[in-house]
């Protein structure tokens, strides 16, 4: 990738609506060259825009899950989690004898998934982890792609929308299909997204500005992680004294070497999702950096074989990921 690449990743981030059209004057390209380095970058490393609900602010509940599996049973069964509509980030990990998923739950209640798991054979063992908060990730993504635009032009980037009204927004059966058909697209014309949702063309412009006003919808950018020279990844689940929690997740969620930093229940309270450019590379990170810090217990690493999902729903295109996956998370 070159400074236009990263630039153009950049500014989708910043609004992964913008027309091509603007996006090209702020970076002082044409158009054209905008709309061909989309394609390339959607062909050759899995670019794509996805519309995501931020579960903090629609109700919804979302779990970490953890199965151990033999070896043969592993990557059909990671496969078949990634084609369920309530899950995203599917992982392989520790040699893929392990899998990872985040399921999404309607409340705090178990996530249907975990009634399922039993029934399949290969599995050895199950943990979830209910998602108390979110330090990094979601609609702040990882630092390594947001390196490129200076102040002046994320600003003319930033999306025009209306005063937020306060309290969280009460989400219709209309908008549930909205979000559904954002996760798989989330550049899709007003003209589709009206087709899914049964609405007007202005209505969907309407209640997509007024969605993103009040903080329940963001876009994310999903691309292989492998264009920012990410060659390992690894999930590490730390055990934090409750004290130290808040300023020891805060502290990481500063560090660009990281994607994710979310609170946990369980055994250990505290995840993270790195991605350095290869196993010195993460050697050095979890002893000078995360090492640094007071109050982390216990660590635990685990290697990412493979990312099978990311945070939108299944490519319609059969694309694939690499081997490290994406740089979202």
């Amino acid at each position: 990738m070159d400074d236009v690449d990263r630039a153009l990743v950049h500014a989708l981030h910043i609004d992964g609506r913008a027309p091509f059209s603007r996006v090209a004057e702020v970076l002082d390209v044409s158009p054209q060259t905008v709309t061909r380095r989309y394609r390339r970058l959607r062909r050759e490393a899995g670019l794509r825009v996805v519309g995501l609900a931020d579960h903090g602010r629609s109700g919804h509940t979302q779990w970490v899950v953890r199965l151990s599996t033999t070896p043969a049973a592993a990557r059909p069964l990671a496969h078949s989690l990634a084609r369920r509509a309530d899950t995203s980030w599917v992982k392989l990990t520790s040699g893929g004898t392990e899998i990872f998923a985040m399921v999404h739950a309607p409340d705090a209640t178990s996530p249907p998934l975990l009634h399922d798991v039993p029934r399949r054979s290969g599995i050895t063992a199950v943990s979830a982890h209910c998602v108390l908060h979110t330090y990094l990730g979601g609609p702040a993504a990882w630092h390594g792609r947001l390196q490129t635009l200076d102040p002046g032009q994320r600003e003319l980037l930033r999306p025009a929308l209306p005063p937020a009204v306060a309290g969280p927004p009460r989400l219709t059966e209309g908008d549930h299909a909205l979000i559904d058909a954002l996760r798989h697209d989330g550049r899709a014309p007003h003209a589709d997204l009206a087709t899914v949702t049964g609405w007007s063309q202005a209505t969907v412009a309407r209640r997509l500005a007024d969605l993103r006003a009040r903080g329940a919808l963001f876009f994310d950018v999903e691309i292989d992680a492998s264009a920012y020279g990410v060659t390992t990844q690894a999930l590490l689940w730390m055990a934090v004294a409750p004290g130290d929690l808040d300023r020891v997740a805060t502290a990481l969620a500063g560090h660009h070497e990281l994607a994710t930093v979310i609170a946990t229940t369980g055994s250990t309270n505290l995840l993270a999702c790195a991605l350095c450019s290869g196993p010195a590379d993460l050697h050095r990170y979890l002893v000078h950096r995360l090492g640094a810090l007071d109050g982390v217990r216990t660590l635990e690493t685990a290697p990412v074989h493979a990312t099978l999902k990311a945070a939108g729903h299944l490519p319609a295109d059969g694309t694939r990921l690499s081997r490290t996956g994406w740089a979202g998370a």
